[in-house]
């Protein structure tokens, strides 16, 4: 039986071959880890500055609609098993519920649910769901990759209980590269994907780390070219109802 090779209009994913922990190719071809850091934490820090006034419109749109923080805190299992307060703005409020005292940022520590659902009863808002589902919500944690805890393209952010539940016999490959704020996970399937999946795909993001990858997952994690693809698929669908009319 040979093992499955992913596919996309864009990206073709050879197949997951085994490599033991301690030799692992974690290294960028041609260019050194470090150095590959260094530039990426300069871009991000471009970014967050270009990005800044969309930031800041997002969170006082959260702080009206919720009457709440505009960021929560998650812990995640960070690179080289250090923990990881990762910052995400808040989505998701109970409407019902009391309101707490409020505060820049709260620390959440219920567990992640398996994929990001809309149908969500706490998600009360058009624009939570907007900001879910062209993952605005984790502009924030482009401070984490200025500070080096995360990279754009990594491996997904997880939690202790899902390392030791789903990925055992394979810890320290994953936690070899820094967790990203994209992936090939968010790229390939995102809610779609079950752990064993996002599992693979994590491990063949480790395994095969290139600089064509990283830019090609990069830029297909941009929600303008998600929209742009929305809207080209949408124009496609019409002229095949027109042809049969």
């Amino acid at each position: 039986h040979k093992p499955a090779i992913y596919r996309t209009n864009q990206i073709t994913i050879p197949p997951c071959t085994p490599y033991p922990a301690k030799t692992c190719p974690v290294s960028i071809p041609g260019v050194r880890l470090r150095s590959a850091y260094s530039v990426e934490r300069a871009g991000a820090l471009m970014l967050l500055a270009i990005l800044s006034p969309v930031i800041a419109v997002i969170a006082i749109i959260i702080c009206v609609l919720s009457r709440r923080g505009p960021l929560v805190r998650h812990t995640r299992v960070g690179w080289q098993g250090r923990p990881l307060r990762m910052l995400k703005f808040r989505t998701m409020w109970d409407a019902a519920a009391p309101r707490t005292d409020f505060c820049l940022v709260e620390d959440v520590t219920s567990a992640p649910p398996i994929s990001k659902q809309d149908h969500d009863d706490r998600i009360n808002s058009r624009f939570a769901r907007l900001c879910r589902r062209y993952s605005f919500d984790e502009l924030p944690q482009l401070y984490h990759v200025v500070r080096g805890e995360m990279s754009l393209v990594g491996p997904l952010p997880i939690t202790r209980d899902e390392l030791d539940t789903h990925y055992p016999d394979c810890a320290d490959e994953v936690l070899s590269l820094r967790p990203g704020i994209t992936g090939l996970w968010q790229v390939m399937g995102r809610n779609n994907l079950s752990y064993a999946t996002r599992r693979r795909l994590d491990l063949i993001l480790v395994r095969n780390a290139s600089v064509p990858l990283y830019l090609v997952v990069l830029l297909r994690s941009i929600p303008a070219g998600r929209l742009l693809k929305k809207c080209l698929t949408g124009q496609r669908r019409r002229r095949k109802r027109l042809l049969h009319i």
